[in-house]
This record gives C-alpha cells, sequence and structure tokens, in this order.
C-alpha cells in the first residue's frame, strides 16, 4: 500500500512516511543532463535511480497519476565552449544545435539500453526563457535580486534561512565552495541569474538586455512550469545538494513565497571507478556508450541490464565502487533468473516492502532473486518473479539465437541422434557437453506416438 512508502528526506536529515500532496498527481522532478558530452557512469546512477521510484510511485498511485519531469540543460557556457571546439567554421548558434541534438540523442538511446522508461515531460531550458524571466522579474520586485554589471544576482542574504538544504551557514557556503568575489556583488555568495550574451554568444531578449540564464534559475522555472510551485519530490546527486539545490529552493520560494519548494529532497550517492574517482586525467574517466558499445571497460561490451542491476545492488544513498567485478557479479545473478510473460501478475510483497523502505534496493534484489530460485522449480511462482524483477526494470528476456546458428544446433542434435543410436556413447555426450558449456542446454524425450527418442534445446541462462 502507499501508506508504507518512507523515503529519506536530505532536507530534514530523517525517514519519512511519503503524503503526496495530490494523489491524483504526484510529482517528481530530477536533474537532468547538461547535453555538451556524452553521459557517463555516474549521470547514470540518478537516471536509474530515479527510474526505479518512479516505477515504484506509478505502482502504488497509477500510472495515470504520476508526473516525472527531467530536464535536459541546453544553454550553458560549457556547451558554448564545445561548440567553438568541435564546430570553429560553423556559426555558433548553428554548432550549439549540433552539439546538443547529437549529445541528446545519445543520452536517450544509452539510457534507453539501461532499461529506463521515459519521464513524463522532458523540457529543455530553451524552452523555457520566458519563465525563467518572469521568476526573476519576480526576485527583483520582492528584493531579492538586484541588478549590477550586466548581471542579475539573487541576494543570498535577503533570504534568512539560505540554506537549510546543505545545512551549513552561509559564512562556510561561502569558503567552501571557493566563491570568487565580484567587486559588483552584494555578497561573496550572491549567483547569478541573468547574464549578458556578446553578439556571438546566444542570448534572448530581457528587460536587463541581450543575455542567457544562470544555471540554477534553469530548474526553478522548469519544475514551476509543469509541477507547480511546491510539489512532492525532487531528486539528482549528492553532488547537487549545493550550490545547486541550495538556490533552486532559495529562488523558487523567495518569488513565490513558499515554505518549501519541494516536500522531499533526494540525493544519490557518489559513483567511483574501481575504487578511485572517476576522472579523464586518471584515464578512468566511463561513458554509458563505453560500456555498451565499446571493449574499453574489462574487454568487453556490457548489457545494459548488467550496469542496470549492477547500479541497484548498492543502496541508492550509499558510494558505489563501479568494477568489472561487480558487474561480472551482476551478470552471474542475472544469468540465473529465468525468463518468460508476467501476464497480469502484481510484485510479490517482499520486494514491495524493501523499495518501500527508502528504495531499499540491495534488499528488493534479494528478494527477487529468492523469487527466481522458487520459480525456476515451479512455474507457478514464475509470474509473480517476473512482476516483480519488471519493478526494477530489470525483465529477463529469453535470448534470441541467430538463424544460421539453429541450423548448426540441430546439426549437432542429429549427429548425437545418430550416435546413440549407434551406442557411441562417448561421442554423444561429448556433443552435448560442447553444446552445453556455450550455454546449449539439450533435453531427451519421446515422441508420444513412436516412442522414438527427440531432442529439443533452450539457452541457458
Amino acid at each position: 500500500m502507499a501508506a508504507g512508502l518512507k523515503l529519506y528526506n536530505t532536507l530534514t536529515r530523517e525517514k519519512v512516511d511519503f503524503q503526496p500532496i495530490d494523489r491524483e498527481n504526484v510529482r517528481l522532478y530530477v536533474c537532468g543532463p547538461t547535453v555538451y558530452d556524452f553521459a557517463h557512469i555516474g549521470n547514470a546512477r540518478p537516471v536509474i535511480v530515479f527510474d526505479v521510484l518512479f516505477r515504484l510511485l506509478r505502482h502504488l498511485y497509477g500510472a495515470d497519476h504520476v508526473t516525472y519531469a527531467r530536464n535536459i540543460t541546453d544553454v550553458d557556457d560549457k556547451i558554448n565552449a564545445r561548440a567553438l571546439r568541435d564546430f570553429p567554421d560553423l556559426p555558433l548558434n548553428d554548432a550549439i544545435a549540433r552539439v546538443t541534438k547529437a549529445t541528446a540523442d545519445q543520452f536517450h538511446k544509452d539510457v534507453a539500453a539501461l532499461g529506463t522508461l521515459e519521464p513524463t515531460v522532458e523540457p529543455r531550458a530553451t524552452d523555457n526563457i520566458a519563465q525563467m524571466i518572469a521568476i526573476i522579474g519576480r526576485l527583483i520586485e520582492r528584493d531579492h535580486a538586484y541588478v549590477a554589471a550586466g548581471e542579475v544576482l539573487f541576494d543570498t542574504k535577503s533570504m534568512a534561512d539560505y540554506g537549510q538544504l546543505s545545512k551549513r551557514p552561509l559564512d562556510e557556503q561561502q569558503a567552501g565552495a571557493r566563491i570568487a568575489v565580484d567587486a559588483h556583488k552584494k555578497n561573496p555568495g550572491d549567483f547569478v541569474l541573468w547574464k549578458l550574451s556578446s553578439g556571438n554568444e546566444p542570448g534572448w531578449e530581457s528587460p536587463w538586455g541581450r543575455g542567457r540564464p544562470g544555471w540554477h534559475i534553469e530548474c526553478s522555472a522548469m519544475s514551476e512550469r509543469y509541477l507547480g510551485h511546491t510539489f512532492d519530490i525532487h531528486g539528482g546527486g549528492l553532488d547537487l545538494i549545493f550550490p545547486h539545490h541550495e538556490n533552486e529552493i532559495a529562488q523558487s520560494r523567495c518569488a513565490h513565497g513558499t515554505d518549501v519548494m519541494a516536500n522531499v529532497w533526494m540525493h544519490n550517492g557518489f559513483v567511483q571507478v574501481e575504487g578511485r574517482k572517476m576522472s579523464k586525467s586518471d584515464g578512468n574517466f566511463i561513458t554509458i556508450h563505453d560500456l555498451l558499445e565499446t571493449e574499453t571497460f574489462g574487454g568487453r561490451k556490457w548489457p545494459g541490464a548488467v550496469l542496470r542491476l549492477a547500479m541497484l545492488m548498492t543502496h541508492y544513498r550509499e558510494p558505489i565502487d563501479f568494477s568489472v567485478k561487480r558487474l561480472e557479479e551482476a551478470e552471474r545473478l542475472l544469468a540465473k533468473w529465468p525468463a518468460g510473460d508476467a501476464g497480469d501478475a502484481a510484485p510479490d510483497a517482499s520486494v514491495l516492502e524493501a523499495l518501500g523502505d527508502d528504495l531499499n534496493t540491495v534488499a528488493a534484489v534479494h528478494a527477487l532473486h529468492a523469487l527466481a530460485t522458487a520459480a525456476n522449480g515451479d512455474s507457478d511462482k514464475l509470474p509473480a518473479f517476473l512482476a516483480s524483477a519488471a519493478l526494477l526494470g530489470l525483465e529477463p528476456k529469453k535470448a534470441e539465437v541467430a538463424d544460421d546458428l539453429v541450423s548448426a544446433i540441430q546439426v549437432l542434435i542429429d549427429m548425437r541422434l545418430e550416435m546413440l543410436k549407434a551406442k557411441n556413447f562417448a561421442e554423444a555426450d561429448k556433443i552435448r557437453d560442447d553444446l552445453a558449456a556455450k550455454g546449449i542446454q539439450l533435453k531427451d524425450g519421446k515422441d508420444k506416438e513412436t516412442g522414438e527418442r527427440v531432442t529439443t534445446w533452450e539457452v541457458k541462462r
């Protein structure tokens, strides 16, 4: 039941019973990619984590009663720099369009391979500039923002309880963030809402001149447009707590006069690769595309289901060490799970109970494996296992075999049958064992009419 869902709220630092504002429209917002480069394995974690939450909310409240917004940031100085680097002969706006389209397309392809559902809505920053300008205007009217040196800045000292999410006093936040103190800022921690654009930079007309938005205002505008002034859950990586989410809260609350922006804030832990922080300079920067399509990690390509399960084998709030060993462990586990059709079966209570406890995917995977073991011995238990696996986005599929391989297997089966007739058991067993080593399991039986031996086969997962 929905009442059994508990979530850890970063804002209050406690696990709370989840109570939606409106059970008819449960609203979730998650910060999506900035499309200047292929998504890396660290970006994959929130995509997978909040996909599981989306699936769980849909199960609890009904698929038509959950709105999941995950944005795309397609205006950013990093995008500008990448466009200039990759397409120096094109006008900047054309180059930016090339970069953002190619990167967004690759992101969608990558996350689909990870078994994720599409969000209900996927707003782009450039389609919400008018909403950003409107929020900035309200902040200026309410004395929470000011214009200086061609920029519009948020006045952090105008908000008495600024810093609630990160739980650090403003002075500590300024020092910890290493903010460059510009002469035109009233306070070192003040951040940009709008900045002027030069003639060759992307820009939009505004009351403060032709310019472009700061990073934080984008999510405030997109979440307000699609989810309202206050919504249920805001998610993202641990690295976004400060300054991004802290500043989102400041902008949204001060613009709308609300006590909160989102009732529950959820953050997934960091991802290391083979025990080290991921870094291009260290040579362990791994993209989702690398894992799926190249042999740069562990000398092989990895199926999306393996990557997904490897992520879910660690609780979302804990740090994860992404390693070849972890992927191999996930692959071995998946190989033991049966495939089939769940039909109208419901997920098992054991999996629902685990996910209802702050999205405890570790316990859910353990429960799922127990269901798989039971289903391997009793086909009547298969639908409940498959429905439970689907809730985690792990839907075992029957392996497909190419037509030429099917023909080759049948030739070997026919040879084995001839050898059995000739009582050449050693050679017959060798064929059986060779096929088994390749994942092909033979099953002997009798023809009901003739009584003769017949052999069928299946791919052993």
